[in-house]
């Protein structure tokens, strides 16, 4: 299957098991915020919930592939410009989580395994929050290519944005 496909395989199923997510005009308003280099927080996101789905069938890894999907739809939805020069933003890779997880629960109802994918979506950067469940772990390895590829790799190759 070539990578075309299976964006469009993982796209459906993003769309499929987080409809509610992406039609949610508060998750939308990421759309404004920058995350990594030229890419929003919605688009780095949508692309590390692609980034799971890839790595789980990569590995042939058994996930709840729709807690996967939502709490990796919801790991950064923290609604703010954390590049704006506000002094409360200064510690945002120790912080925002506790803040994305915060809204996220106000806003939808989450299972345990989003929780807690969302909560320690930073480790190792924050050591003390060790996860839990297959899913947190494939989100922390998925956030970080992700990451990698909107800021380092952009810079050399041209990295496709993904948006649903």
């Amino acid at each position: 299957m070539n990578n075309i496909v299976k964006k469009e395989k993982y796209a459906e199923i993003v769309k499929t098991y987080a409809s509610d997510i992406l039609s949610s005009e508060r998750f939308k308003i990421q759309k404004n915020f920058v995350q990594h280099g030229k890419f929003s927080v919605y688009e780095h996101e949508v692309l590390v919930a692609l980034t799971c789905l890839s790595i789980c069938d990569k590995f042939d890894i058994d996930v709840d592939r729709k807690s996967l999907v939502r709490g990796a739809l919801l790991h950064d939805y923290f609604l703010y410009d954390w590049h704006d020069n506000d002094p409360s933003h200064r510690l945002h890779g120790f912080t925002h989580a506790d803040t994305a997880l915060r809204n996220a629960c106000n806003d939808f109802e989450l299972n345990d395994i989003e929780k807690d994918m969302i909560y320690c979506h930073m480790f190792p950067l924050n050591i003390f929050r060790v996860p839990k469940y297959n899913e947190s772990l494939i989100l922390c390895v998925a956030d970080k290519i992700s990451a990698f590829k909107e800021t380092i790799i952009n810079i050399f190759l041209k990295v496709s944005k993904y948006t649903i």
